[in-house]
């Protein structure tokens, strides 16, 4: 399909129309799922991200902008969705099974043990944020535990945003500092959503 047909699709579905919505589903499901199922490894969540990122394309449709891209709007909804996930299993204890999985049989299982221990990983992350200043603390909390965007939380704590900013990298330095043991838990960790 050219550039031009998909702006018409999505005029199309700006407007309400559910034919156009399904030509640009059948379009871009296939490239979609092979993009979020390489991270996951999972059919059941890779179809719950796929899915959900086609709702929200639908609920969203009059913001769309045909002359937009549409293919970086969508993989952007799913790259944000599929963050999420990975988040979220980053605290579930078959995260470390994940991991064995996608490393395979390069990496020994006392490899995983001394370097992918969850365990530690979140006791070291409580003992560097206790080297933050109080209101580092709450910001970094608010923001990469709660997910809470920087203008909320300066709007919730009554200060500007940029302070809130500042806050934000300073701890994040101090916790990075601290870290350094633990850099790809902690890259999954700090994952912007």
């Amino acid at each position: 399909m050219n550039t031009m047909d998909e702006k018409d699709l999505i005029r199309k579905l700006k407007s309400g129309s559910a034919s156009a919505y399904k030509e640009l589903y059948e379009l871009w499901v296939s490239r979609l799922y092979g993009f979020v199922y390489r991270y996951v490894k999972s059919e059941a969540v890779t179809d719950d991200i796929v899915q959900e990122t086609f709702l929200r394309i639908w609920s969203n449709r009059s913001g769309l902008n045909p002359e937009s891209s549409f293919k970086s709007y969508l993989f952007t909804i799913s790259w944000h969705l599929l963050l999420k996930e990975l988040r979220r299993q980053l605290n579930h204890p078959s995260m470390e099974e994940y991991l064995a999985y996608q490393n395979g049989p390069a990496i020994s299982g006392e490899y995983i043990e001394s370097n992918i221990d969850f365990e530690h990983f979140r006791a070291a992350l409580t003992q560097a944020k206790q080297k933050l200043s109080p209101r580092q603390r709450e910001i970094f909390e608010l923001n990469k535990e709660q997910d809470i965007p920087v203008a909320d939380i300066a709007a919730r704590l009554s200060i500007n945003e940029q302070v809130v900013r500042n806050q934000l990298s300073a701890a994040l330095k101090t916790i990075r500092t601290e870290l350094q043991n633990h850099a790809f838990l902690l890259s999954i960790f700090l994952l912007n959503l």
